[in-house]
C-alpha cells in the first residue's frame, strides 16, 4: 500500500501484519523501530561508508539491504527469502537495484541456506524471519546460531530481530542462546518491553569482538523510538538461570496479542 503521507513510501503487509516499509525515493529512510535499530547497528559496526558483506535471512521488501546499499555503496549482499512469490511481487512493484546496489536474492529456507555460504565470508548476518507473526522454531536454537556464526569473519556480527511480551521468557531464552555462542552480546528493546508491560520487538546481537556499546547506546537512546541497550551484568541478570534453546526443545516465538501489529 502506498503511504499517502510520504511520497515514495510503501507499506508491505502479509495477512494483515505490517511486514516492511520502504521509501523508493530515499532508501535511508527507516520507518519501523526495529529497522531503525538494525540500521544503527550496521552504522556502528564499521567506519562510515565502508562496504560490508552481509547475509540477510528473511527478505520482506529488502528494507535493510537497500539501506546498506545506500549508506555503504559496494556492499555485497545476499538475501534469502522462503517466499518466492513475495520476492517476485517486491521485484515487480518495489525494485531494489540501483546505484551502489550489489544485492542478490535466493528462494529457500534461511537455515538450510547457510550451508551454501562459505565459512568466514560475512561481516554481518541478519536474521529477520517470521512465519506469519512468529519466528520459526528451527531458527531459535544454539545449533542454528553456531551455523550462522560459522559464516562470519572474525569480528563479524550476528543480529536477530525477534518479538516477545510479558514475561519475556522467549527473549531471555534467545539471549541465553546467543550468549552460549558469542562472547560479546547485547539486547535492545524499548523500556516498556523490558519491564514486561507490552509486547514488542527485541534486537539481539552477538560477535566475537567487542561491540561498540557506547556508540550503540547513544544511537538507540537518541532515536525517535528510544530503546535501551542491555549488556554485561545487566544482560546476565535479565537471563538469570534461563537455559539456552536446543533443536530438541525449540519452539516458535509466542504469538502477538490481538491487534499488536494490525493495520486498519
Amino acid at each position: 500500500m502506498p503511504d499517502i503521507d510520504r511520497d515514495g513510501g510503501w507499506l508491505l503487509t502479509l495477512d494483515g501484519t505490517p511486514q516492511s516499509y520502504v521509501d523508493l525515493a530515499d532508501p535511508t529512510h527507516l520507518e519501523f523501530e526495529y529497522t531503525r535499530r538494525l540500521g544503527h547497528l550496521a552504522d556502528a559496526l564499521a567506519p562510515a561508508g565502508r562496504p560490508l558483506d552481509a547475509l540477510h535471512l528473511g527478505g520482506g521488501a529488502l528494507t535493510l539491504p537497500r539501506y546498506l546499499a545506500a549508506t555503504r555503496p559496494g556492499s555485497r549482499q545476499r538475501v534469502v527469502e522462503v517466499d518466492g512469490a513475495l520476492l517476485d511481487l517486491v521485484a515487480e512493484h518495489l525494485p531494489w537495484q540501483g546505484p551502489g546496489a550489489d544485492v542478490t536474492t535466493a528462494v529457500g529456507d534461511a537455515r538450510a541456506a547457510l550451508a551454501d555460504v562459505p565459512a568466514g565470508s560475512q561481516d554481518l548476518v541478519v536474521a529477520d524471519v517470521f512465519r506469519g507473526s512468529r519466528t520459526p522454531a528451527h531458527l531459535t536454537s544454539v545449533e542454528f546460531l553456531r551455523e550462522a556464526a560459522a559464516v562470519l569473519r572474525a569480528g563479524g556480527c550476528y543480529a536477530a530481530n525477534l518479538a516477545d511480551g510479558p514475561p519475556l521468557a522467549f527473549a531471555r531464552a534467545q539471549a541465553a542462546s546467543v550468549l552460549a555462542v558469542f562472547p560479546y552480546v547485547c539486547l535492545v528493546a524499548e523500556a516498556s518491553v523490558l519491564r514486561g508491560r507490552r509486547y514488542g520487538n527485541v534486537l539481539l546481537a552477538g560477535s566475537t569482538a567487542p561491540l561498540p556499546e557506547a556508540e550503540l547506546a547513544r544511537l538507540f537512546a537518541g532515536d525517535i523510538f528510544p530503546a535501551r541497550l542491555v549488556t554485561g551484568d545487566d544482560l546476565a541478570a535479565l537471563v538469570g538461570r534461563t537455559a539456552p534453546v536446543t533443536d530438541a526443545d525449540a519452539t516458535d516465538s509466542p504469538p502477538p496479542p490481538d491487534g499488536a501489529f494490525s493495520v486498519g
